[in-house]
């Protein structure tokens, strides 16, 4: 089942996700580090493709000519808590 990284909705499998993408549900980017296959913060790059270039943002939409989105069971969405404390990280550095 494909999920949106960023609400956890279901995505339509009914054809291949283009850059333009967005979520239907959140509008986020789908075609995006966060939601393909190869994602892998453990890994060099954040990437399991070694052949990838490096991407900054791993939430954004992008050019990766390895993208396949990303087939997960259940909720895929960020939890409360995680939403919770990066606002509360970026709060750190406001005028």
């Amino acid at each position: 089942m494909r999920t949106c990284f960023q609400c956890g909705q279901e995505i339509p499998a009914e054809r291949k996700v283009l850059r333009e993408d967005e979520c239907p549900h959140c509008f986020s980017d789908l075609h995006a580090c966060r939601n393909c296959r190869f994602h892998d913060p453990a890994s060099s790059n954040q990437c399991s493709e070694p052949q990838a270039d490096w991407i900054a943002d791993k939430e954004r939409a992008n050019f990766c000519e390895f993208f396949d989105f990303a087939e997960r069971s259940g909720s895929g969405g960020r939890s409360e808590d995680s939403v919770s404390a990066r606002d509360r990280f970026k709060k750190l550095f406001r005028d």
